[in-house]
């Protein structure tokens, strides 16, 4: 055997033993990709459920925003409006003159003087506009026209000697109907 034929087998066994490194190496590559080909996968797929998660969360809360922001526009569109009835009420009622104001006026100072005693001092009040009416109709009880009252209209009765006063006036008649009606005239107008 010559010295030729030795480094041939040597060199023979080398190639050899390279291929099979290479092959071994070549599939050792191609198990690494594919585990990190599988470790993409399911790190894409876990990101695009969180972003999925965080678009679904999103929504919802815009969602939940925008039917919050719909319920106040629709509370406050309503409160302008009960406001709105209320203001026309008042005006309505700041505005009756005539034999109608005379007979809610009248109304409201008998039932008034119901709480006092003959011999009492009793004064009346009322709105500046209506000084004659009050003139006239407390006369006829046998009380004084003390002076005016920042009202739509009716009476505020007091005497110093019982302290008792009755507030008899369109505001304050109208504040206790409101209140108690309120659920009531909502139904009203916002049939739904």
């Amino acid at each position: 055997m010559s010295l030729d034929t030795v480094v041939e087998d040597i060199r023979d066994e080398a190639r050899a033993r390279a291929g099979e490194i290479e092959n071994e190496a070549e599939q050792e590559a191609e198990e690494i990709l594919a585990a990190a080909e599988a470790d993409a996968e399911t790190i894409h797929e876990e990101r695009e459920r969180e972003v999925e998660a965080t678009i679904d969360q999103e929504r919802e809360q815009k969602l939940s925003s925008a039917k919050l922001e719909a319920k106040q526009a629709r509370l406050e569109a309503r409160r302008d409006a009960l406001e709105d009835v209320r203001g026309a009420v008042e005006d309505e009622l700041g505005s009756l003159d005539g034999d109608r104001r005379e007979e809610l006026t009248r109304a409201l100072l008998d039932a008034a003087s119901a709480e006092f005693d003959d011999d009492e001092t009793v004064s009346v009040y009322g709105r500046a506009d209506d000084e004659e009416l009050l003139t006239k109709l407390a006369g006829e009880h046998g009380f004084e026209h003390a002076g005016e009252r920042d009202c739509l209209g009716g009476v505020v009765v007091e005497s110093e000697q019982s302290r008792v006063r009755v507030n008899n006036t369109f505001d304050s008649l109208l504040e206790d109907v409101w209140e108690d009606n309120l659920r009531e005239i909502s139904d009203r107008l916002f049939q739904e």
